[in-house]
Parts: C-alpha cells; sequence; structure tokens
C-alpha cells in the first residue's frame, strides 16, 4: 500500500474507479482537479477530516485496491488531529474566505443571468460585461491577486496544490475572454456556455481554498508570516483605485432583479 501513497490521485483513479466514489463521499473531490499529480498521501493528509473518518476512508481505499487481500491500514503523517470540520482560519485566510462570499453570490446568479440572456439589447448586454468586470475586476485583481502575488510566494510554487490553483485561475480567465468573444458576435449558446463552465470552475476552487488550502497554509505558516501576510494584504487593499463596495452594489442589484421576475 505504501507503493499507492506516494503515487498521483489521477492515476489511481484511472486503474481503480471506487476510489473516486471513496473520496467524494467524504467531500474530497479530486477528480475535476485539473493537474491531478498530488499524491494519495499528500491528499488524505491536508483535507479536514477526523482521525476516525481518515482510517475508515483508508480501509476503504485500501479495499478498493486490494478486494482480495488482508491488508493493513497505512497510517498517514497528521500534524494535528482534527476533531471538528468547522475551520478556524488566521486573519489573513478570513479575509480571502470573506472575499469568496460575494464571487459565490456572482456564481449562484449564473443559471439565472443564462436564463434570461440577452444579447440584441443594450441592457442585456450591459448586464454581460457587468458580470465580466466584476470578474476580472474583483474576482481577480482584487482577490486573486492577492493569492497569486503574495500568498503562494509563502510557499513552494511547484507544489502540486499550487499548480492546481494557478491552473483555475489561468482557466477561469479563458473562460472571461471567450464570453466577450461570443458577446462580440451575439452567439448566446457560447455566452451560456463559457458562463455555466466558469460557475462550475470557481464552484470547485473556492471548495477547494476554503477547505483544503487555506486550513494548510494556516498549519504551515509562522505567527510572523501570518502578520506579514495579513499588513501586505491590507496595504495591497488600500492601493486601489476603487471601492469593493461597487461591486457589491453590483451584486444586490443584480439579485434584486432576478428576484422581482
Amino acid at each position: 500500500m505504501e507503493t499507492y501513497l506516494n503515487k498521483g490521485i489521477k492515476e489511481i483513479i484511472d486503474q481503480f474507479p471506487e476510489v473516486e466514489e471513496i473520496l467524494n463521499a467524504y467531500d474530497i473531490g479530486c477528480a475535476p482537479c485539473m493537474v491531478g499529480t498530488c499524491l494519495l498521501k499528500d491528499i488524505v493528509q491536508i483535507h479536514n477530516l477526523n482521525q476516525n473518518e481518515e482510517q475508515e476512508m483508508m480501509a476503504k481505499i485500501t479495499k478498493a485496491i486490494y478486494p482480495d487481500k488482508e491488508i493493513k491500514i497505512p497510517n498517514t503523517e497528521r500534524k494535528k488531529t482534527i476533531e471538528s470540520k468547522k475551520i478556524a482560519y488566521s486573519p489573513p485566510m478570513k479575509k480571502l474566505v470573506d472575499e469568496h462570499v460575494l464571487i459565490k453570490r456572482w456564481v449562484a446568479l449564473i443559471p439565472e443571468v443564462i436564463k434570461n440572456l440577452e444579447v440584441k439589447s443594450e441592457e442585456g448586454r450591459q448586464l454581460i460585461l457587468d458580470g465580466v468586470d466584476f470578474i476580472r475586476t474583483y474576482a481577480d485583481k482584487y482577490h486573486h491577486a492577492k493569492e497569486e502575488e503574495i500568498l503562494f510566494k509563502y510557499f513552494d510554487e511547484e507544489l502540486d496544490i499550487l499548480k492546481v490553483m494557478h491552473a483555475d485561475h489561468k482557466q477561469g480567465r479563458s473562460h472571461v475572454k471567450a464570453i466577450l468573444d461570443a458577446l462580440e458576435i451575439k452567439d448566446k449558446a457560447a455566452i451560456a456556455k463559457h458562463l455555466s463552465a466558469y460557475r462550475d470552475l470557481l464552484t470547485e476552487h473556492i471548495k477547494k481554498e476554503d477547505e483544503i488550502l487555506f486550513p494548510w497554509m494556516d498549519k504551515n505558516l509562522s505567527t510572523r508570516q501570518i502578520g506579514e501576510l495579513f499588513s501586505k494584504f491590507n496595504e495591497t487593499d488600500g492601493q486601489i483605485g476603487y471601492s469593493p463596495s461597487k461591486y457589491e452594489a453590483f451584486i444586490d442589484r443584480v439579485e434584486e432583479k432576478f428576484k422581482q421576475n
């Protein structure tokens, strides 16, 4: 079993599809990951499972890999036992998680945006343009920039989980460009396709950060580093040339619009 603990999770899922179902049952969604080279032992360590859940899950994975053999369940290293799924974030991580709330509100609106998609009227086109502005300015330049240009620099950016985050950000930007290209030629089907893909991507991306990446980072940052991060985040926020309240008002407006429909 030690051999499989040191293999990439996508390789294991390809060989033993049942492992994907087991991970999903514990809210560990590795299948949508674009990179998938995280080692099985790393995935077990960084997810927010208590020790009993971890042992139970490993027993099921071991059985899926060796269905006809009695194999000793391997112990995985853990820095501390997590007794609850409630996550306590440090101030800088809490700041990022709080920013996710507004992004999730936009993501939740996307199905209604698609349902009411209109590309011939100025009002319909402006809604898409305003949504793209929210993504590019608030979600990307304001939020993702703090991750990529500050937070991730405290870690080895060759780590698989950080490659996944960078890949997600890049893919999100690709969807946004495709939305604008489609709007230019009034292609409703393409706009809907890329809005939906962006929604799926960001839903999984935020879940990975809130539940996996940020708690893992908090455990591996010193008190001094956490203080530095918080100061750098606040300094960066003070340098932006607009108020985030502009985007809160946009989300409020769109929510109210669809509430009345």
